[in-house]
């Protein structure tokens, strides 16, 4: 009988089963339809212990494995894929696959590990021990792991499944798995992964995957760190261009503000569309107020945006005179009165704190009534404070 391995028990983890057969073996062979590049590092050492004759001893096959919406839209659109891609079409699937590679390495926070397992890979690669590549004559989605052992009873054992070779999929998520010992039955899927690798239009991204993780923060060599900085500087600036020449400020307010300050709005207002936020973090004196006003208004003007302004009660007066003179479409909330009214008021898609640093503590009631408000009506944030950081970087 075979055995089930669906990563919820200590016994029943696929990668504590790939570890403990493929110690000793002498190669090994993987179809994924996915392949998380981190999800390498359970494996790295046991494919660096692998003894075979051969100088390439680990091949994977990737599969095409698509997103649960391109399914439906395969499946239901009005044109039909071609069953056999031509060179074009293959050529953009490889470069479209090796952008999603190096697009995973974005995301999360690295740590040693995965900056170990990705040398390893890479020197694997480099080395010739591994060779990966990509199936794309059609959407691959098998998963199939078969280790070869020098065990005259079952020379070859197979773990068939559910399991991508990813962390989750490997030890983390439930998944269901079984193993393949029975030796004809063995025979049969290496011959089905034969065929598959050996297909015409299977590619081997083998040196594309090695620049990838080269040109990532898993490199071996380090970038200087004046070249993060030129490269955060160029990005930022990027966008301050794109602020400037695509934002208007009504010319009521914008008489009112000097040109710093006209040029920090439209950078704002930039920053507010693409991720939902802004802090305006000057110091005291140089027109945080104004400038957030105005930066409203444009919200108004070019989105209909509402906007709800939540500031200390000493304040009320002053941000009441500011809606009705340049005729903000607002509301002025005490916070004092947040904890009371927020649950029960209308949607507001803009809210502006004010003096936001009163609100560092993420376990202060009016910090999570302001918070829950935002989350409950998706609204998007404008921060003023002029000491964004008081104490440590949690402040922010």
């Amino acid at each position: 009988m075979p055995r089930i391995f669906d990563n919820l028990s200590e016994d029943g983890l696929l990668l504590g089963a790939l570890r403990q057969t493929m110690a000793g073996a002498i190669r090994a062979d993987f179809c994924i339809g996915y392949f998380n590049l981190r999800g390498w590092a359970g494996l790295a050492d046991y494919v660096d212990a692998l003894t075979g004759e051969d100088r390439l001893v680990c091949r994977v096959l990737v599969g095409m494995q698509r997103l649960a919406e391109d399914e439906v839209r395969r499946d239901f659109g009005f044109t039909a894929e071609p069953e056999n891609p031509d060179q074009q079409s293959v050529i953009r699937l490889k470069r479209e696959m090796a952008e999603k590679f190096r697009e995973q390495l974005t995301y999360g926070a690295p740590t040693n590990r995965d900056e170990q397992a990705l040398r390893q890979l890479a020197r694997q690669i480099r080395e010739g021990t591994v060779q990966i590549k990509l199936f794309l004559r059609h959407a691959l989605h098998a998963k199939l792991y078969l280790v070869h052992r020098q065990d005259t009873i079952a020379p070859t054992v197979g773990y068939l499944g559910s399991s991508n070779l990813t962390n989750a999929g490997l030890s983390k998520q439930g998944e269901l798995n079984v193993d393949v010992v029975e030796h004809d039955a063995a025979v049969k899927l290496q011959q089905w992964f034969d065929n598959r690798w050996n297909d015409r239009q299977c590619l081997d991204i083998s040196d594309e995957l090695v620049t990838i993780i080269e040109e990532s923060w898993a490199r071996e060599t380090l970038i200087p760190p004046y070249h993060v900085y030129m490269k955060m500087v160029y990005h930022l600036s990027q966008e301050a261009r794109a602020g400037l020449s695509e934002f208007t400020i009504p010319a009521d307010i914008a008489a009112d503000l000097f040109e710093f300050q006209r040029a920090a709005v439209k950078i704002a207002a930039q920053h507010i569309n693409k991720r939902r936020g802004v802090m305006i973090g000057d110091v005291v004196g140089l027109g945080k107020t104004l400038m957030a006003t105005a930066l409203a208004r444009v919200l108004y003007d070019d989105q209909g945006a509402d906007t709800l302004i939540i500031c200390p009660p000493n304040l009320r007066s002053m941000w009441e005179s500011y809606v009705d003179k340049y005729r903000l479409m607002a509301k002025v909330l005490p916070s004092s009165e947040a904890i009371q009214q927020l649950p029960n008021l209308r949607r507001y898609r803009v809210v502006l704190i004010d003096e936001s640093h009163n609100f560092r503590n993420p376990e202060g009631r009016r910090y999570r009534a302001i918070r829950e408000y935002i989350q409950a009506n998706d609204s998007r944030v404008i921060l003023l404070s002029a000491t964004p950081y008081n104490k440590t970087y949690l402040d922010l």
